[in-house]
């Protein structure tokens, strides 16, 4: 049976493996090969176990490098998704309201013993101190330093602008979202569809944008585990596929994120894959926008170049004056997606950063032949970890999902449990393919019944459905769908060029000033030398 996912273990095996991987990355930091017997004994000391069971968690977390691989495995099927009794987790927020939150701020440790002897005087089996100490970290900040008194502390630790630093790539990545200030419009109609959600990653050491995801739906999980999948592996395919030659060297995991206390950060699954791949989360308290500075002074950077784009909406009432953001929109959001690529990898990046002093990329390259990067052991465990999933029923005509139909070979021995509905993680950027959880517990990947068809994104492969339907077709099928999806893009890559090719046209014979009224106000940018990126504030 295949391991379960982070966010599938039990509380406390999760804890205790946490525990111990902390005390084992410790233990191998300046440890290198075989490891003397002496040492090992003072490792199992401080795990409480044998030598023999210490040399063996060793060996598993060398091997797999994660907190799974220290999950203590029990016979049978995974438990899935349990968490405390009721009754100590009563016991838990009882004696944090009562003791922990009161003006007298006890220390962690007396409140773990504390807990720990409520629990066994009502004959239940103690928590672990992590557990109590995850229960701590899920109350509002704000509450708690008002309830215990802690408004100045917490005032005297918060970071300033530009007091976040990093002493090296990727030892901290600011994560954060935003609205984007354009309209899109329709792949098809050319009709304005919306504002799109616009989520950014930035390195603090180099300031080289780690990564970004652009969608029409509001921050979730999805749209933050996307950004990070994007961040962490190699961008070339990617870059690729869009026509873009300009390079973006940037790949890695990251130590810690930098967020702020959004609930797709928060999220239990997302918590656990960055726990998984040893990828520490630091939560912005509340209402601190302090904490944000290096992230937000980006974000402001890359919406001040979409105030240049047709339907923009700026980013006030006044510069927007008359302006009619809709009725000038003219992007697509994979066009918008595109042109913010371009903007990244050939402007923002080669740009003079005026804190740095140099550009950002420059700053990478210094540091990119002296420290190796952290890429996960397992690319696909750790994908499929951070994917959204959906459960469907395994049909003789295979897994049917969004209107569209998936097989694989390796899915015929599994017919026979027809009624059994299957875990299915699928990649809204690319749904030539999907992931199927097999009755087994291992995962098998299937792609479209039809292999001849192109590859869509799940926005893509939803709107060609909805085409489909306006027009009355009751029973739609995958080739129908991606094949409306691709004519979809032709038709808009040739209005594109018509459009420019007449404009030139009329431009040629005309000599005269173009009125560039029906698309905005657009800025000619002088690219021919570097822009300073202001991050200073007064």
């Amino acid at each position: 049976m295949a391991d379960p996912f982070p966010d599938e273990v039990d509380e406390a095996l999760w804890d205790e493996a946490c525990r111990r991987a902390e005390a084992i990355r410790r233990f191998l930091i300046h440890r290198s090969g075989k490891v003397a017997a002496g040492d090992m004994a003072l490792l199992a000391s401080e795990l409480e176990v044998s030598r023999a069971t210490a040399f063996r968690l060793t060996k598993l977390f060398r091997a797999g490098g994660t907190v799974m691989s220290l999950v203590e495995r029990k016979p049978g099927r995974p438990d899935g998704r349990r968490m405390l009794d009721d009754k100590r987790e009563e016991i838990i927020r009882a004696t944090i309201n009562r003791y922990y939150l009161t003006k007298n701020r006890p220390g962690i440790s007396q409140l773990v013993r504390d807990i720990q002897t409520n629990c066994v005087s009502a004959g239940l089996k103690p928590p672990h101190r992590r557990t109590i100490e995850t229960r701590l970290e899920d109350i509002d900040i704000h509450k708690r330093a008002k309830r215990r008194g802690e408004a100045e502390i917490v005032k005297r630790t918060t970071a300033v602008p530009g007091g976040l630093t990093a002493s090296r790539p990727l030892q901290i990545v600011q994560v954060d979202h935003t609205k984007a200030d354009i309209f899109v419009v329709d792949e098809e109609t050319r009709l304005p569809i919306g504002r799109p959600w616009l989520t950014l990653a930035m390195d603090v050491c180099s300031r080289m944008v780690t990564g970004f995801h652009l969608t029409m739906d509001a921050p979730s999980r999805l749209s933050t585990s996307l950004c990070l999948l994007h961040s962490v592996f190699d961008k070339s395919p990617w870059l690729r596929e869009r026509e873009i030659t300009e390079p973006w060297p940037v790949a890695g995991l990251p130590e810690t994120l930098h967020v702020d206390n959004g609930s797709d950060f928060r999220s239990r699954a997302f918590k656990r894959g960055c726990d998984d791949a040893g990828v520490a989360i630091d939560w912005r308290p509340p209402g601190e926008p302090r904490f944000g500075g290096h992230i937000e002074r980006l974000i402001g950077t890359q919406m001040g170049r979409i105030h240049l784009l047709p339907g923009t909406t700026f980013s006030n009432s006044q510069e927007l004056g008359e302006y009619d953001s809709k009725r000038h929109s003219a992007l697509t959001l994979r066009e918008l997606e595109r042109y913010i690529a371009l903007d990244i990898v050939g402007n923002y990046h080669h740009s003079i950063h005026r804190t740095l002093g140099r550009p950002p990329i420059a700053v990478w390259r210094e540091y990119e032949g002296e420290i190796p990067l952290r890429l996960p052991q397992d690319r696909m465990r750790f994908c499929l970890t951070f994917l959204p999933e959906q459960e469907r029923t395994l049909q003789p005509t295979g897994i049917h999902l969004f209107g569209m139909r998936y097989w694989s070979a390796a899915l015929s021995a599994d017919l026979g449990a027809a009624n059994r509905r299957l875990v299915v993680k699928y990649d809204p950027r690319d749904m030539s393919r999907v992931f199927v959880r097999r009755p087994a517990g291992s995962f098998v990947e299937a792609r479209y019944a039809d292999l001849t068809l192109a590859s869509v994104t799940l926005h893509e492969a939803l709107a060609a459905r909805r085409t489909l339907l306006a027009k009355g077709r009751r029973e739609v099928n995958t080739r129908t769908i991606v094949g409306i999806a691709i004519e979809q893009r032709k038709l808009v890559d040739a209005a594109v060029k018509a459009t420019a090719t007449v404009r030139r046209g009329r431009a040629a014979s005309s000599k005269t000033k173009v009125d560039d009224s029906g698309w905005g106000s657009l800025r000619g940018i002088d690219s021919s030398k570097p822009v300073a990126f202001d991050e200073d504030m007064e």
